[in-house]
């Protein structure tokens, strides 16, 4: 279990996490697929993440602890992480998310029957006290690039993507949506996402995180659609219409 190239690694940035980590950590502990590495870059927390983070590391040496010296953005800590991961599978999850126990296997199973490089699954929305609060988010069968731009659906929490196929991965250097971003390049490039349809994780509600910001989210979006993929006004504008209805629908 704690050999030099786990097939899976698991990408954590963390920022004053403190009140979660240590959930989100036993949620990777309890995986029933066990060769896995988890790579948790702490973006100079304030609070008492790194004393939890170093206490994990030395009880699971498949738990690596990464300190920035200043803080620089989840991209910059994702891009550190995802630099030194030795897995063939790369999976996310940030460090206030957890999984189910069976996420791991049950996806890995899904993208080796199909040969899949690019998939991400269906998850539930928990609030700040861990409790389901009686919604999920079901994944689609696929979603292209197109669609992508349209509805954002894929939840990083969820991803898991076989770099074999789609080459080392670097996220763009923006405050937030450079998970989107990511994923519209992979998708640009020809990959397809598959969405394996089950419950397999949950992600948290209610916390003031700045990927829960929904303004600030909204702003980012316009900016991936126009500085980023270069679209016209007139398609930034019809994207941006049905990304944010659909966000709308996903908390009713």
């Amino acid at each position: 279990m704690g050999r030099k190239n786990p097939l899976v690694s698991i990408i954590t940035p963390s920022y004053n996490a403190a009140e979660f980590i240590t959930e989100t950590i036993r949620s990777v502990r309890r995986q029933t697929f066990k060769d896995w590495e988890m790579i948790i870059v702490d973006d100079c927390s304030t609070d008492r993440t790194r004393d939890i983070l170093e206490k994990f590391a030395e009880e699971d040496v498949r738990i690596r602890v990464i300190p920035l010296e200043e803080n620089s953005g989840a991209a910059v800590a994702r891009n550190t992480a995802l630099a030194k991961a030795a897995g063939r599978y790369i999976a996310f999850l940030d460090s206030d998310d957890c999984w189910k126990p069976e996420k791991l296997d049950s996806q890995l199973r899904f993208m080796q029957i199909h040969d899949y490089a690019f998939t991400f699954t269906g998850y539930e929305l928990i609030n700040a006290d861990s409790i389901p609060i009686n919604k999920k988010v079901f994944a689609p069968e696929k979603v292209n690039y197109e669609s992508m731009l349209k509805n954002t659906i894929v939840g990083t929490l969820t991803v898991m993507i076989d770099t074999k196929q789609t080459g080392p991965i670097q996220m763009p250097n923006i405050r937030t949506r450079q998970d989107l971003a990511t994923w519209l390049s992979l998708l640009k490039k020809g990959f397809t996402a598959y969405g394996l349809n089950e419950n397999l994780a949950e992600y948290r509600v209610g916390n003031a995180s700045i990927s829960k910001n929904k303004w600030k989210a909204a702003k980012m979006n316009w900016f991936v659609y126009r500085e980023l993929e270069k679209l016209s006004f007139s398609k930034a504008c019809w994207c941006f219409s049905h990304y944010a209805y659909r966000a709308v629908l996903k908390r009713i």
